[in-house]
């Protein structure tokens, strides 16, 4: 049996604020919020943290996946993403084309992996992660560095 190429992702969210959404996704649910200091009640991250939150958590899945085929153990990661955002959109003074200037992603893998096969992981991931695809294809630039803490 072939598995889908193509299937169809769903979320909802009821929202009984202007900042908090109450989300649900699959039988899971979740809130997206705004800081107090933004008039919201800070039961979750904001959009935009969401969304660079979703490039870690991928990160991380399609790593393990990419170094499973390529036989590398990589241990388990731990993931920073620091980003350069441009609030001018959302705070509605000037429509901005890339609000998501820049990411600088560090990868820190626990395994035996040596720089050479991270580095040959980390290409992999940019081919295969559909955030990184996601935010790059927008004008987002990914700066990754992948690093091994094994001694």
């Amino acid at each position: 049996m072939q598995s889908k190429t193509t299937v169809k992702l769903r979320a909802s969210a009821v929202s009984p604020s202007h900042s908090l959404s109450n989300i649900s996704v699959r039988d899971v649910s979740f809130a997206i919020d705004e800081p107090v200091e933004r008039g919201g009640t800070n039961l979750g991250p904001t959009p935009t943290d969401t969304a660079l939150s979703a490039l870690v958590g991928c990160t991380n899945v399609i790593g393990h996946k990419c170094a499973d085929v390529l036989g590398v153990d990589i241990g388990h990661l731990t993931i920073s993403a620091v980003c350069d955002f441009d609030r001018l959109g959302v705070t509605l003074q000037q429509e901005v084309d890339v609000p998501f200037v820049k990411i600088l992603l560090t990868v820190e893998a626990d395994g035996p992996a040596t720089q050479s096969e991270l580095d040959l992981v980390s290409a992999e991931v940019g081919k295969y992660c559909p955030l990184a695809k996601l935010f790059r294809q927008a004008g987002t630039i990914i700066e990754e560095n992948w690093k091994s803490t094994h001694s």
